[in-house]
């Protein structure tokens, strides 16, 4: 199985557009050792041919610029992308599907929560049907395993998360199953499995089993502190409150994977404020010291 990340950073990027934060100001002032970021997605192939894109950011059309492996090679119009599985319906997973409503229409994989999101408050698969049109196929949320016919040799488990909808959601204020999913996904054929998450707010039971039975992990890298943005004065958010668990702290996200033996572990969504996007900065050392890797775009994972 090889996994490729067309990108590693939260929502806005890295640089973002519009902030003068620490990081930012010296990734642009060439004052600090650091990767600038897209916004996550990854994609997924068994045979470098036929891929499964994993979200699909505003970032897309770039993305698949740099990766050689996903550009057409065939009939006038192609792609290598034979289907999307998305995680859930946020703008930064889901406004790149825009970006390919020129081709032949998008074999969709997603909650029935996520469905919902995208045909009412934002109603992304309602434009796409005016264009390429969308084939929605319904996944489980209860760790079911499925299988999709045009990406060979894997099969996905899928299971709701406890999270929130986007602000746009009809049911914003009213949490379902599904509105969030964690995928684990095995090639069938050698039985090496990845877990990821680019959303992880709390380590549910399953969660932690689901960490504890792969060979990787693509989890949740948001945010250093809880209270990051707040102490910048950037928002009143903190990061439990929008569904990410820091890294740093009782709890966190080191915590828990100091607790898992065999994993590779590798950090994404990684949000422009965390400190962690320096690679010299004494937070990128404690990771470093326990065994945790920080995303980045263009990544390659072989399993």
């Amino acid at each position: 199985m090889k996994i490729r990340v067309l990108g590693s950073g939260a929502g806005g990027g890295f640089p973002q557009w519009n902030c003068n934060c620490n990081n930012c100001r010296r990734l642009r002032t060439g004052d600090m050792s650091a990767k600038a970021r897209s916004q996550s997605s990854i994609a997924v192939s068994t045979d470098n041919n036929n891929w499964l894109l994993i979200n699909a950011s505003p970032d897309i059309r770039a993305q698949l610029e740099a990766f050689p492996a996903i550009q057409p090679k065939h009939g006038l119009r192609d792609t290598g992308i034979k289907a999307v599985l998305l995680m859930d319906s946020q703008i930064d997973h889901t406004t790149g599907l825009l970006m390919l409503r020129e081709g032949k229409p998008l074999d969709i994989y997603c909650s029935e929560m996520v469905k919902q999101d995208l045909t009412s408050g934002f109603p992304v698969f309602n434009m796409l049907s005016h264009y390429c049109t969308v084939n929605h196929h319904a996944i489980p949320i209860d760790g079911s395993s499925f299988t999709i016919p045009a990406i060979a040799d894997l099969r996905f488990y899928t299971r709701a998360l406890k999270s929130k909808a986007p602000p746009y959601s009809p049911h914003r204020h009213d949490p379902h199953d599904g509105d969030n999913v964690g995928v684990i996904i095995e090639q069938i054929s050698t039985g090496k499995k990845v877990f990821y998450s680019p959303g992880l707010g709390e380590i549910e039971p399953h969660v932690m089993n689901a960490m504890q039975t792969v060979d990787c992990l693509l989890v949740d890298g948001t945010f250093w502190t809880n209270d990051e943005m707040v102490d910048m004065g950037i928002s009143q958010k903190r990061a439990r409150d929008i569904g990410h668990l820091p890294q740093s702290g009782e709890g966190g996200m080191i915590e828990v994977l100091n607790g898992v033996a065999k994993a590779r572990k590798i950090l994404i969504h990684i949000n422009n404020t965390n400190p962690i996007l320096d690679d010299d900065s004494e937070q990128r050392k404690l990771l470093n010291a326990a065994g945790i890797e920080v995303a980045y775009d263009g990544l390659e994972i072989d399993l």
